[in-house]
Formats: structure tokens, sequence, C-alpha cells
């Protein structure tokens, strides 16, 4: 009941346009099959060409060049597994005990990160807590329970976004929200050099550990089902940028009404990850480390 009246208070006042406003290119057809079969990265030695189509017509790039498609002769068609997967580090089940008991680094003057659980605010939100299963870039289950909390204040606003995408057809779903400071270790631990551009540095903590962080990505309202995008979620490469021009039209145009309806609730992506998004303000909050068992409503 706190969390419920909290969020009506919160959504008394909503900043831009209001819900179902978002503004878009129109949206594009989808492709043949047969063409999107040949829409993706290719490789050859340490270049890469990406295939992609726009306007219904398949292009080639590479560089900053882009040509008619004619077959990439001597490329090879770089294949995406539906979940992303890395070869950690170490073995997690031996990270995982060295990093549970430690402390996170000590702040000053920051504000405990008042924390509710998103579909308690509102159940049509829909979790794919990849972080609970082994569908993750670890492939091995990090989290007790598929649960998803955030900062009082983002949580509003993303229950806005959620609102405003309903007119188009679209929800959204979380892949992971809040996340204890001991999970940001973990994953740095896991991770290499190269790898940690798509993960926080546990020394200054994530946004995620604060409540003000968000992995998401749309949803369709119709079938329930998962929106394709040009990229896979936690996916350590090019097609993680929200800038990535590859791709098709309509996974392109998803990606970018996703961050519409995100930006106009004062969220902002990250430049590695299409499906990150921080909520302004969120400086203002202290690093935590609870477990979700922990978090009192």
């Amino acid at each position: 009941m706190r969390n419920l009246l909290i969020f009506a208070l919160l959504t008394l006042h909503t900043e831009g346009p209001a819900a179902g406003e978002i503004t878009t290119a129109p949206k594009p057809s989808d492709i043949a099959p047969r063409l999107k079969r040949l829409v993706g990265d290719y490789k050859r030695q340490t270049e890469t060409l990406l295939v992609l189509e726009r306007d219904g017509q398949l292009l080639i790039r590479h560089g900053e060049r882009e040509r008619p498609y004619a077959k990439p002769t001597g490329w090879t068609r770089e294949k995406v597994d539906a979940i992303y997967r890395i070869v950690p580090q170490r073995p997690v089940d031996q990270i995982i005990p060295e990093v549970r008991p430690l402390t996170p680094p000590a702040e000053s003057g920051r504000e405990r990160p008042a924390l509710v659980e998103l579909i308690t605010l509102d159940p049509s939100i829909r979790l794919d807590i990849r972080y609970a299963t082994r569908d993750n870039f670890l492939g091995t289950p990090i989290y007790r329970e598929g649960r998803s909390f955030m900062e009082r204040t983002a949580a509003a606003a993303l229950v806005r976004a959620h609102r405003a995408l309903a007119p188009h057809g679209y929800g959204l779903l979380i892949h992971d929200s809040y996340r204890p400071w001991w999970v940001t270790k973990l994953f740095w631990e896991a991770t290499s050099p190269r790898e940690h551009e798509f993960v926080a540095n546990p020394a200054t903590g994530s946004r995620h550990n604060r409540g003000s962080a968000v992995d998401l990505t749309l949803f369709d309202r119709a079938t329930g089902r998962a929106i394709e995008m040009p990229g896979g979620y936690d996916e350590m490469s090019s097609r993680s940028y929200p800038t990535y021009p590859g791709g098709t039209s309509l996974q392109r145009w998803h990606r970018d009404l996703l961050r519409a309806a995100m930006e106009q609730e004062g969220f902002s992506v990250n430049p590695s990850e299409w499906w990150h998004f921080d909520y302004r303000g969120w400086q203002r909050f202290a690093i935590e480390n609870l477990s979700f068992d922990q978090i009192k409503p």
C-alpha cells in the first residue's frame, strides 16, 4: 500500500508530452525472411562489413561507405547466438564466494535509494530477469529470485514510459534494474579488459547499484513477445551501440522508439548498450549491496 501511495504522488506530475505522444518516424515494414538471413556483420580477417536493410533494399556498408548489395565474396557472415555468452576469466563459482563478503567503496554525502518493486506499481510490466537463469552472458544463475526494483522516482518515470508505449502496441520488458554491488564486482572479475567497456567498474559502482539504471527492451502487447532489435541483450559487440547502423529498418525503428519513450521521461541511453538507461539525478544516491529479500517495502 505504501508503494502505491508513493507512486500515485509521483505520477501526478508528468513532464514532457502526454502519454502516447512519443515522436517517431513512420514505422517501416519488415522484410522477407530470405533477405533478413543476409543481414548481419561479415568478417574477413580483421575487417568487418555490414549488410543492412534500408527502405526495402539491402546495402553493403564498409567503413563509412555504402553501396548496393552484391554477395560479399570472401567474407563470412558472423554467427550470432540467441544468448550471448563469454568465457569467464575464472570459474564463476570461484569468484562469487570471494566477492559476496566484500564491502562496497565508501561514499559520503549520498542518500540511500528508496527501492520499490516495479510490478507492484504496474503489473502489466513484463519481467525476463536473465541473471536469475542460465540465459545470461555468464551462463549461470546469479540472482536467487527474478525480481526487479528501482529507486522510487526512477520507477515512476519508467511506468510512465511503459504506459506511453501502450497506444503504439508496445510495453516494457525488464531484464535487470537494481543490482547489488557484489554482482558488479563479479562481472568485473569475470570479464576481460576488452569486455570492460560493457560492465561497470566496481571501484566507482554502477548506476544499477544505486537503483537508477535499468536494462530493458520492448514487448508486443498483442502477443507478449519480445521485439527484435539490431543486437541482442548483453551482447559485447558493436551491435550493442545505440548508433549501430546495421540491422533492418524495423529493428532500428524499434530501438529508436524505446529510446524516445525512455528519454521523454528523463532517462539517458548508455553509449555502449541500447538496452541500458540511466535516470537523471542518479549521482545523489549511494551504492547499495542489499539482496532482493533484504529490501523492505
